[in-house]
């Protein structure tokens, strides 16, 4: 496959993983509360990824540990982020969360640290650096939010790439137990939905739909997006290699601010462009190098997923 043809690809996938973020600020518009919605998002993705695994003849029995290591990537890959996600999207324009989602990788270095597998360099130093000038052009300006008060809820975005970036360096630490990265979201998709459902039906968050609207089409959208983005990003992952796909996270921060504005009307401040820019050198500055990675790590979510 040509290299214009491998970053067209790229291109969609970016394009399509962003897309999730408008979304997931649509299907909460009617008042969709986070663990109904987490239930059906984890649902209609088992439904997509076990189509591919059986088209794919990709069918296994999981293991102890790989239930292990999909209830690990369950919790802080979907549950936990997806709940302060969607409590923020109620709030929060959707291009300034696909902002802050860029924070992963920034992240994912300091914990990495921590953890023992990954190593400082002056180049991730300054790196973290432009993602916090960044994280602060949005909430220290007076202009940078269309209301101030929208300041309180930028923590609950924040949570959401906190838990990514923990899931990305746990994956990293422990592996996941001999499954590819389809097999093992499947898994975990249905461990979501299992914890989703009885959570969502004790606190009153279930959801029955009534009728297919906007934010039920957009919630459908969002999970099955999602399956097929994730997938195409684990086959580009072989056939261009981890750096060259890796480079989605830009293109996802990117047109997550494009299909705000042009599916939401949302317009933002130059602060936040300012933002942006700092934002996308700091990402270029955190991420291994090809000499530092032999192995992708495993993607954290959009918020929808």
């Amino acid at each position: 496959m040509s290299r214009v043809a491998l970053a067209l690809a790229l291109l969609v996938i970016g394009a399509g993983w962003a897309l999730t973020v408008p979304l997931a600020k649509i299907a909460v518009s009617t008042g969709y509360q986070p663990l109904g919605l987490i239930f059906w998002q984890t649902t209609i993705g088992v439904a997509i990824l076990g189509l591919i695994l059986l088209v794919t003849g990709a069918r296994f029995r999981p293991t102890r540990a790989q239930w292990a290591i999909a209830l690990m990537i369950a919790l802080t890959g979907t549950i936990l982020p997806n709940a302060f996600s969607y409590r923020a999207a109620v709030h929060l324009p959707a291009g300034v969360i696909a902002l802050l989602l860029s924070l992963v990788p920034m992240m994912a270095f300091p914990m990495a640290l921590a953890l023992g597998t990954d190593r400082t360099s002056p180049r991730r130093l300054v790196g973290l650096a432009l993602g916090l000038g960044a994280t602060l052009l949005i909430v220290l300006p007076e202009a940078s939010l269309p209301d101030r008060a929208m300041l309180v809820f930028v923590p609950l975005a924040l949570v959401a790439p906190a838990f990514y970036a923990l899931e990305g360096n746990l994956v990293a630490r422990f592996g996941t137990a001999g499954m590819d990265a389809v097999q093992t979201l499947c898994l975990a998709s249905v461990l979501g939905a299992l914890i989703a459902a009885p959570l969502a039906v004790a606190t009153g968050q279930f959801i029955i739909p009534r009728s297919f609207g906007a934010p039920e089409a957009a919630l459908a959208g969002s999970a099955a997006i999602h399956a097929l983005v994730y997938s195409g990003y684990v086959w580009m992952v072989g056939r261009a290699g981890p750096v060259f796909a890796v480079q989605v996270s830009y293109l996802v921060t990117i047109f997550g601010m494009v299909w705000s504005m042009a599916l939401l009307g949302e317009r933002f401040s130059p602060g936040l462009w300012a933002s942006l820019a700092l934002m996308l050198a700091g990402m270029a500055l955190v991420q291994p190098r090809a000499r530092d990675e032999t192995t992708p790590p495993l993607p954290g979510p959009p918020p929808d997923a």
